[in-house]
């Protein structure tokens, strides 16, 4: 888990009123269609901040799935991508022992001491590769962020395993090397 967030996680029952375990049993109570819904719920009913609120509400929905089931979930229907998800994580998984994998509900976060990479699947034939980096020009492959925003810089769309290739593997090992 990442430091800040196991930080906050930590001083949320100072900073809240409650842990996190007390905070996932009131969501329970409430059935809510939005994120946005359980977040301003938590911050007009108990006066929590929009970040402890927001956390709160992002970890009591992925309390039940575990990280394979979220990978699971990611790819249902989309398995003919799941060669193209496994082909990044080989590669990550390369530069070291500080590389962490998480998963989320609809991407995966890959993480030094901070994320440098996000894998999506966007459509049933592409996955999304968000990539950070420090000043690098977009180019006609190495895309603006579009749809990650400030998660990431840049964007690669991937619709098959040999597009992992060098120039891509450099540029991860890349975005990996700055996260420290």
């Amino acid at each position: 888990m990442d430091k800040a967030l196991q930080t906050m996680i930590d001083n949320m029952p100072e900073k809240t009123g409650k842990s996190l375990m007390e905070w996932k049993k009131v969501l329970k109570s409430n059935s809510f269609s939005k994120h946005s819904e359980a977040v301003n719920f938590l911050k007009k009913d108990y006066n929590v901040t929009h970040g402890f609120a927001n956390t709160i509400v992002a970890l009591s929905k992925e309390e039940n799935e575990s990280p394979v089931e979220l990978v699971k979930s990611q790819y249902d229907g989309k398995e003919n991508l799941l060669t193209i998800y496994e082909g990044l994580l080989a590669v990550v998984k390369e530069f070291g022992k500080d590389v962490t994998i998480t998963p989320k509900k609809t991407s995966v976060s890959i993480i030094r001491k901070k994320q440098f990479a996000l894998i999506k699947p966007a459509t049933k034939t592409r996955i999304d590769l968000g990539i950070k980096f420090k000043d690098k020009p977009t180019t006609e492959r190495l895309k603006n962020s579009g749809p990650f925003g400030t998660m990431c810089t840049h964007r690669v769309t991937l619709t098959n395993i040999n597009e992992i290739d060098n120039e891509l593997k450099k540029w991860l090992l890349e975005s990996y090397q700055n996260a420290d």
